[in-house]
């Protein structure tokens, strides 16, 4: 079965977000409250989305900032999981421990 990309949360945010209403990194930066700079490398996938900014971007958009958590969560836990596949490959489960103890 073929796994789905990885996406990192700042491309939603700019792809189902920002493009459709037609609001631009520095307009969101300023009603929010934030440096463009953290917008920016958010959207980039070279900034992650804080409980700070999560707390904002719900405000701004009327979610929770549990959506933006989570999908920065799940998000990270991919990444982290793609990362260190073999290490994971190696841990067996703890019930086939137990019968070994």
């Amino acid at each position: 079965m073929e796994r789905l990309e990885n996406i990192h949360p700042g491309e939603i945010l700019l792809e189902e977000f920002l493009k459709p209403m037609q609001i631009s990194a520095y307009k969101l930066s300023k009603d929010i409250d934030i440096p463009q700079t953290r917008i920016s490398q958010i959207i980039k996938g070279n900034r992650r989305i804080t409980a700070d900014t999560a707390l904002r971007l719900s405000s701004y958009f009327g979610n929770s900032a549990k959506f933006w958590l989570g999908l920065q969560d799940d998000y990270d836990i991919e990444d982290e999981r793609q990362s260190k596949i073999e290490i994971f490959r190696k841990i067996r489960y703890l019930r086939e421990n137990a019968h070994q103890v």
